[in-house]
Parts: structure tokens; C-alpha cells; sequence
């Protein structure tokens, strides 16, 4: 799963709000903000990741294949 599709992409922003506000409220510097934007992709991306494990169904169980029954040995007789 890449970790630019746009589920990742928009939970990785819902993540940075905080870190993006509390950068324009002072608290963080300005490289504080750049260091930390790629933990949000990172936890978006672990989120999605999680979420999508959890939540696909899963795979059908293989049916067994028809088999032909086999003939015995030649020499079963002898």
C-alpha cells in the first residue's frame, strides 16, 4: 500500500492539524513543524493500514477440486 493514496494522505493531515497549529500558535518552531509532518503521514499510513486489515472480509475457503478416481496398479493382480 503506498503511502501516498489519498486515505493516507487525508488521515496524515487530520494528524498534522495539531502539530500545524500548534506551530502557528508559537509553541513549535518552524523546523520543530517540519520534523514532525512526517510522523503524521506515518501514523496515517499505520492507521489505513490497520483499519484496511481489519475491516476486509475474508477470502473464501478453496473448494476441494473434483478428483477422478485412479486406476488401480497394473500388477495388483499378479
Amino acid at each position: 500500500m503506498s503511502p501516498f493514496r489519498w486515505d493516507v494522505l487525508l488521515v496524515g493531515f487530520l494528524l498534522a492539524v495539531p502539530v500545524l497549529a500548534l506551530g502557528v500558535r508559537g509553541d513549535f518552531t518552524t523546523e520543530e513543524v517540519v520534523s514532525r509532518l512526517p510522523w503524521c503521514l506515518a501514523a496515517g499510513w499505520g492507521v489505513v493500514a490497520l483499519l484496511r486489515a481489519v475491516t476486509t472480509p475474508p477470502k473464501p475457503a478453496a473448494r476441494p477440486t473434483r478428483r477422478t478416481p485412479t486406476e488401480p496398479p497394473a500388477d495388483a493382480d499378479a
